[in-house]
């Protein structure tokens, strides 16, 4: 018994040496495992010609930029700074100041002590740009496009969505209990056949990019509006790509098709055409607009936006209030660039949009296309899967109201070297 009690005694702290070291074995065999799952996956991406590489900017944004590890002015086509306002000397000063005035952040939620009146005023602004009632910020249009459905929808509604609408729409739709229709790319006939499926439905949404990012493609508004007023639909549509720049005053996509009053919500960016930041927002009927202040998680849950960030956004916002002169370049620019690179011999998709993707089809080649434009002095990415789709790789270029004749020339000038390189032009 004594002897027993004796190799007890010695045991018992014995187990507890060893335990840790038992555990810590698993703890680095299981990182061990998942590190070798990890690294096969990035062989497959690298191995299929998809390794999408990080460029440093040692500049301000802009139409002209400095790259780390090239010399000299690089011609930037492929930001989405569309009215050149993320470097605009008034857009800067309006940040600076907002940084002075109000701080760095708020360190809180916008429903505890993260609301200024600086934030109230840009939401004011933004209603007014858009003509609706109110407005509310987020963090991201990722954030408001998480944010709206789950909110508005419920699992007596139904939402209505094109098959291309960008990732944060269709995360967005997945947090939602509604009953879900996806229809074919701006194929009216197939939804106008979704909505007669959803007629039970207490709400019926139809739910579309007003421009599509990725090809430039334009929503058939006026179509879909006369849809959605057949079957007593209501209309979303994300204006990201839209926002500042298309219609006669730069309001969207809505203004340009002239259905401003028959689309009932938006959801665009402050971080694109309207000083290229960071934020997004909600702008509807202002019962809806209160509901998401009191049950929208992206909302609820983030910081709001820094002041200086609404600071530059605000004044984005008020240059384009008093004058269209800027949304007004864009068309003669595109159209420019468009032109010459058709006649050259490049498939150039979409349709008059600032977004102009050069078709290559082969990720591999937008790839090696996209590097030898670097050496020749003009940045370009080439976008291949899962960001678009296999098979459709392209270099997408967007026109900046920043970029001057001689830019664009030089631009196209590049792109037919680089494609008499690898055969993709004669």
């Amino acid at each position: 018994m004594l002897v027993r009690t004796a190799v007890h005694n010695l045991s018992t702290p014995l187990r507890g040496i060893f335990r840790p070291a038992v555990t810590a074995s698993r703890s680095h065999a299981a990182l061990a495992h998942a590190r070798s799952v990890l690294e096969n996956e990035l062989d497959t991406i690298r191995a299929g010609g998809t390794w999408k590489g990080e460029r440093i900017i040692i500049s301000k944004q802009g139409p002209h930029i400095n790259v780390d590890g090239t010399q000299g002015d690089i011609l930037n086509f492929c930001a989405n700074n569309y009215l050149g306002l993320s470097s605009h000397p008034a857009v800067i000063e309006a940040g600076v100041q907002a940084l002075q005035q109000y701080g760095a952040g708020l360190s809180s939620v916008r429903f505890i002590c993260g609301t200024q009146d600086l934030h109230k005023n840009l939401e004011r602004k933004l209603a007014e740009f858009h003509e609706r009632e109110d407005a509310i910020l987020y963090a991201s249009c990722f954030d408001a496009n998480a944010g709206l459905f789950e909110v508005l929808l419920g699992p007596d509604d139904a939402v209505l969505s094109d098959e291309l609408n960008h990732a944060s729409i269709i995360d967005g739709i997945r947090l939602c209990r509604a009953k879900r229709f996806r229809y074919r790319h701006m194929d009216l006939d197939d939804l106008e056949s979704k909505l007669k499926e959803a007629q039970s439905s207490r709400l019926r949404l139809i739910v579309t990019d007003g421009v599509f990012s990725m090809d430039g493609d334009v929503a058939p508004l006026r179509e879909i509006c006369d849809l959605s007023d057949r079957y007593g639909a209501m209309v979303f549509i994300d204006e990201c790509h839209a926002t500042g720049f298309l219609g006669p005053r730069g309001r969207g996509t809505d203004e340009l098709l002239g259905v401003m009053d028959r689309v009932h919500i938006i959801n665009s960016t402050l971080g694109k055409a309207l000083g290229g930041a960071a934020g997004g927002y909600t702008v509807g009927p202002k019962p809806l607009i209160d509901l998401l202040r009191q049950r929208s998680r992206p909302y609820l849950f983030s910081n709001s936006l820094p002041p200086p960030v609404v600071g530059c956004s605000t004044r984005a916002v008020e240059l384009l209030l008093a004058s269209n002169e800027i949304a007004q370049s864009m068309t003669a620019k595109t159209m420019r660039f468009r032109n010459s690179m058709t006649q050259a011999g490049f498939t150039i998709a979409g349709k008059g949009h600032p977004i102009c993707p050069v078709m290559l089809g082969d990720a591999r080649l937008a790839s090696l296309m996209a590097d030898d434009m670097l050496k020749l002095g003009v940045y370009v990415i080439g976008f291949s899967y899962p960001v678009v789709p296999k098979g459709k790789a392209r270099i997408r270029v967007q026109i900046s109201a920043a970029h001057s004749d001689e830019d664009i020339d030089r631009c196209v000038n590049a792109f037919i070297q680089t494609g008499r390189k690898h055969g993709v032009v004669s």
